[in-house]
């Protein structure tokens, strides 16, 4: 049965939970009305990932904003994980809901939205923001052993910087510039130099979640013309400032696609969901049926 409890950073109310088919605990919070619609966070994220674009849909979408296995509230799931347990935590909160759902992800989370586009579950369309395609297979073994190394050692600024380099590709010119700064909602240490900080205290411990993702990269395929598979009708973006590999990647999943809207966000990069928000949603929601 699904639990609730108070959020003390929630806009919307309290944050549910339910259990995942191998009982671990998956927190969501649920808004708005219309179409069903689920967002899924990238790396180093979490419940308030996707909350400026969401926030602008629920004037005419239900949107459900799950927090994925490994990153607070929502419990840790086995390890090493699996994309495929990420789709079985999709598959149980789709069944919550009862009806067909429009996906999307956002960076890791819009490689969790493909894996489930393919594994049978009923999605309706996906909306994909920059999905790090290229970052996969048995390479990131060693980055894992050392994020690991790094984070136990609490050094937390170089854990940062490694995943950014070696999982993200941002150029070093790019992290320099920008100080190395705080960690984005959907990757490590490539959020702008002017945000704001938080003290330590108060941000939950990506740690956990971070190593579950690693896992679940370093079991699966850079392989990006088995995605012609997805049937569905695909809205595929980026920024059009983004660091290579990531535009010749998307480039590539585009052709590979049957059904898919390539669209470029002028003078964006990563960031833009949490940067311009206005402008994604008003892509997503162009993009998505009303009914």
């Amino acid at each position: 049965m699904p639990s609730e409890f108070e959020s003390p950073e929630s806009l919307f109310g309290p944050v549910a939970s339910l259990e995942s088919i191998d009982g671990t605990a998956i927190a969501y919070r649920q808004f708005g009305s219309g179409p069903p619609v689920v967002m899924v966070h990238g790396s180093g994220g979490g419940l308030h990932s996707w909350q400026p674009v969401a926030e602008r849909l629920a004037d005419r979408y239900e949107v459900w904003t799950p927090a994925r296995r490994g990153y607070a509230p929502s419990g840790p799931g086995r390890s090493p994980k699996r994309f495929a347990d990420e789709v079985a935590d999709l598959g149980a909160l789709i069944t919550k809901i009862g009806r067909p759902v429009h996906l999307v992800g956002m960076s890791y989370g819009a490689n969790v939205a493909l894996h489930a586009a393919t594994a049978g579950l009923p999605v309706r369309s996906l909306v994909l923001w920059e999905p790090p395609l290229y970052a996969a297979g048995a390479e990131l073994g060693p980055v894992l052993a050392e994020f690991q190394e790094l984070t136990a050692q609490g050094d937390q600024r170089r854990a940062d910087r490694l995943l950014a380099e070696k999982v993200a590709r941002v150029p070093a010119a790019l992290l320099d510039m920008m100080g190395s700064g705080d960690p984005d909602d959907s990757e490590p240490g490539t959020g702008p130099a002017s945000e704001p900080a938080t003290e330590p205290a108060a941000e939950p411990d990506e740690t956990p979640g971070w190593c579950r993702d690693l896992e679940s990269l370093i079991a699966d395929s850079a392989d990006v013309e088995r995605w012609s598979d997805v049937t569905v009708p695909t809205l595929l973006m980026r920024g059009a400032d983004t660091w290579q590999p990531m535009p010749a990647t998307l480039d590539r999943l585009a052709a590979a696609l049957p059904h898919v809207t390539y669209t470029t966000l002028p003078g964006q990069m990563h960031f833009a969901p949490s940067l311009v928000p206005d402008t994604v949603a008003a892509e997503i929601a162009d993009f998505l049926p009303r009914t």
